[in-house]
């Protein structure tokens, strides 16, 4: 629009003095002339809202090209561009009468220069008046609507990212919360068991309370790898000393077997290689998890860890010879008390206990795996895990 206006103000110049370079008032023309061009160029360093200079500004390059429109009537068409700059400048109640302003100035001077009402200057400044204050105020209209629509999708994306870091920061907790339940917390409650123990057999039975203080010793041990582990990367220890999941789960039975509970390890197919790194650590955790209930609640002799690895998922079944229970009924913890081990040490309230299982579902909930539970009073346990895998 302003290479539009200073266009159209060089051409009516031109043709000023093509056809007037002699007249009285070329002086007078050439100096407004110049004078509007230099006012127009001073109006983008003013801004567009109406301010008190803008206002200003508007006043007097309305009054220099009035000026020169009475002069010259040739100048009349570079009204168009100014019709945009009061458009931009001013409100719309306060924009249009301007722009009728300068369109009945225009077609006054035009109808003059004709000396007969001529139809083509009556009705052509009116219709591009028309069309250019319409197309402006649409577009302005157009123009905020889609200002808006831009503020409500920063603010909806801020909101999603705030909502996203609030769901990321619980689902990091939760997994923290299953990876501690799985390690240290399980540790600690078997050191706590034993030490129990070995304290009431101090006296009677000292070579027994020495064992119960080396495994729990051994167990403290364990615990504080899997906290060094767990600060420095979160991997299991058993999988971070390398061999895969087969000979941490080998590991992990060899150091649950006791002289009450014996716990073996079986294979049925062989293991994609590599088994990806989630799978492995979900695998063993859920392994870890269930173990620690064998201990603690099963009264089991034996417990088997078998995996069995699909074209197109891997199982991991933990089976047990004890008590078991039925799993449709909530179940209050108990510490088992067989003639095989020396009294456990009272059961921890309900509410500091059962986080095994619902840990065990959500970490295969979020390798969209499935856990399966099969039990019944005095028949033992059967907990199968299973998690999808690419297809080899």
């Amino acid at each position: 629009m302003h290479t539009a206006f200073f266009v159209l103000l060089s051409a009516s110049v031109a043709r000023y003095l093509a056809r007037h370079a002699d007249g009285p008032h070329t002086p007078w023309v050439i100096a407004l002339s110049a004078l509007l061009a230099a006012l127009y160029v001073l109006g983008p360093a003013l801004g567009t809202r109406p301010t008190p200079r803008r206002l200003t500004w508007l006043g007097l390059v309305v009054a220099a090209w009035a000026l020169l429109v009475v002069l010259a009537p040739s100048f009349a068409w570079c009204a168009v561009p100014l019709f945009y700059t009061g458009l931009r400048t001013l409100p719309p109640r306060t924009a249009i009468p301007l722009v009728a302003l300068l369109t009945a100035l225009a077609v006054a001077t035009q109808l003059g220069l004709a000396g007969w009402p001529d139809p083509n200057v009556l009705l052509a400044p009116p219709a591009v008046a028309a069309v250019a204050t319409t197309v402006f105020v649409v577009m302005q209209r157009q123009a905020a609507r889609q200002d808006a629509l831009i503020d409500d999708l920063v603010r909806t994306r801020r909101e999603l990212a705030a909502t996203e870091r609030r769901e990321g920061t619980l689902t990091e907790r939760e997994r923290l919360a299953r990876e501690i339940h799985d390690t240290l917390a399980q540790g600690l409650s078997s050191q706590r068991m034993l030490l129990q123990a070995a304290d009431r057999l101090w006296d009677t039975a000292p070579g027994t309370a020495r064992n119960h203080v080396r495994t729990a010793a051994a167990i403290a041990e364990r615990s504080l790898a899997e906290a060094r582990r767990f600060v420095h990367d979160l991997t299991p220890a058993d999988l971070a000393e390398g061999g895969g999941l087969l000979q941490a789960l080998r590991a992990l039975a060899e150091r649950e077997t006791t002289p009450a509970l014996t716990v073996r390890v079986h294979t049925e197919g062989s293991p994609p290689v590599p088994l990806p790194a989630p799978v492995e650590s979900a695998l063993l955790r859920i392994a870890q998890g269930a173990l620690a209930n064998v201990r603690e609640h099963a009264a089991a002799t034996t417990a088997t860890l078998t995996l069995t690895c699909l074209d197109d998922q891997i199982v991991l079944d933990v089976t047990d010879d004890g008590r078991g229970f039925d799993p449709r009924t909530p179940r209050t913890p108990r510490t088992p008390r067989t003639p095989r081990t020396p009294p456990a040490p009272e059961a921890a309230p309900a509410d500091a206990r059962g986080h095994g299982l619902p840990a065990i579902r959500a970490r295969l909930s979020q390798l969209g795996g499935t856990l399966t539970i099969e039990s019944a009073p005095g028949e033992g346990t059967a907990l199968s895990a299973a998690i999808p895998l690419e297809p080899r």
